[in-house]
């Protein structure tokens, strides 16, 4: 007697080999034939059978003008990367070597770091066509998502019988922090257009290699600066200026500490933070800077050097995809020291961190004070909506709600008193939400090259 186990494994064992399977108007059709037999005496046994025969019939064509799996071939075409809450746009491409119209449904079950997908897309492929059929795949949690493979379940204009096939594939994606701020601020850039993102333009006049802007020549200006165009067009002697460009350092430093788990709107002010620095990053090694950055809890979690060029960007964002933040204290003192052994040349850096109360702030602030004599410092304190949200006066709620505004009011006292000390104690800070970060972050950036602070 064969074990329940044993008749699992055999069942396993055959469901490779069984390649066809019932399509929904196929069991429609033997339903409807099996009626026949209502009719009364013989002649309703002779028409079913007939009938379910024909259907019989039918079927075994059916099965003989569907394709084996090597006329059918299902490749698919995604970007290697997606940040967390961006889409990107991907391919399945269906190419037929069979002589005759197919109907194709394809099904994909992709990593649960990523949502979208084909699902269930039909598809109607001429004889030895080729078609593509595009897909959204979003981002969801950080990490390399494998995407599995693809299934195909095929069916000609019949639609009796169906064949099911799987296309092995071992591509991935890579989950990686918000890109769609980089983009957009890049593309803001190529159109001078930062304005539209809340973003300064700051120059400074001298004689640096970045163009500036034109204006009327003037006794004592470099006659080689004169545009010869633009004189033509305005009948008018005009010159060009530039800016000065100085190479600087910039480190960001992020604290993956217990206050950045909390959530703003749908995301971690960790992830909104990470979002913030590549962006940083990008802007910063475009203008010609070196960046690098540091992320830390209760000890150091990441850190990249500061390097030029394009490559740092890509360096900074692999060391951010496997990281999140915890339930941890943050060790100031550790990062700092880590820092100044790491980054002994004077340096940008820009601390983003939750800043709640004067006595988790004391050590941040003698820290950053200490850090003042080799580096400029900025601490970006990023506000707890909710906490601000509460504090406001309500008519209606009763007591409880009496109460939390209070509690919430106390709270934004004592953040403030913190900003303050640090203020005092010739820290620069940024006191901001969140979602309004990057644009913030970006213009004390310029600022600080613009004026050559550093």
């Amino acid at each position: 007697m064969t074990s329940a186990g044993s008749v699992r494994s055999l069942v396993a064992s055959a469901r490779p080999r069984i390649r066809f399977s019932p399509e929904r108007r196929l069991a429609l059709l033997v339903a409807v034939s099996s009626l026949l037999w209502l009719l009364p005496g013989r002649a309703g046994a002779i028409a079913a059978g007939t009938a379910l025969s024909l259907v019989a019939l039918c079927t075994a064509i059916d099965v003989a003008l569907l394709p084996p799996r090597r006329a059918l071939t299902v490749t698919r075409e995604l970007p290697e990367t997606v940040g967390i809450g961006d889409a990107v746009e991907g391919t399945y491409t269906i190419e037929s070597h069979w002589p005759r119209t197919l109907v194709v449904n394809l099904m994909d079950r992709l990593s649960p770091l990523v949502s979208g997908g084909a699902g269930a897309t039909v598809a109607t492929l001429d004889p030895f066509a080729t078609r593509a059929l595009p897909f959204r795949v979003t981002g969801e949690t950080r990490g390399r998502a494998p995407l599995g493979p693809v299934g195909a379940r095929v069916r000609t204009r019949l639609g009796l019988v169906g064949a099911r096939f799987l296309f092995s594939a071992d591509d991935s994606i890579l989950v990686i922090p918000s890109l769609s701020g980089v983009r957009r601020f890049r593309m803001l850039a190529m159109q001078h257009r930062l304005a539209t993102a809340g973003v300064r333009s700051l120059r400074r006049r001298g004689e640096g290699f970045a163009f500036a802007n034109l204006r009327e020549y003037a006794i004592g200006d470099d006659p080689r600066r004169i545009d010869w165009k633009a004189t033509a067009r305005r009948a008018q002697l005009i010159t060009r200026e530039y800016t000065i460009e100085r190479s600087q350092t910039v480190i960001t430093l992020i604290d993956a500490g217990r206050g950045m788990t909390q959530l703003a709107a749908t995301r971690s002010r960790f992830e909104h933070a990470l979002s913030s620095a590549l962006i940083l990053t990008d802007i910063a090694a475009n203008a010609g800077d070196r960046v690098g950055a540091l992320v830390f809890d209760d000890e150091i979690r990441a850190y990249v050097p500061a390097r030029p060029g394009r490559g740092a960007l890509q360096a900074i964002r692999d060391a951010f995809v496997p990281l999140q933040a915890t339930s941890r204290e943050p060790d100031y003192a550790g990062a700092f020291r880590y820092l100044a052994a790491h980054q002994r040349k004077r340096a940008l850096i820009v601390f983003i961190t939750d800043v709640i109360d004067p006595r988790a702030s004391q050590a941040l602030i003698a820290h950053v004070a200490r850090s003042a004599a080799r580096h400029l410092a900025v601490v970006v304190a990023l506000r707890n909506d909710a906490i601000f949200a509460a504090a406001l006066p309500r008519a209606a709620g009763g007591p409880g709600v009496l109460y939390e505004s209070a509690a919430a009011e106390e709270l934004i006292l004592a953040r403030e008193e913190a900003l303050q000390r640090m203020r005092r104690a010739g820290v620069s800070v940024i006191d901001v939400s969140p979602q309004a970060m990057t644009a913030s972050v970006i213009n004390r950036y310029l600022e600080i090259k613009s004026r050559g602070a550093l």
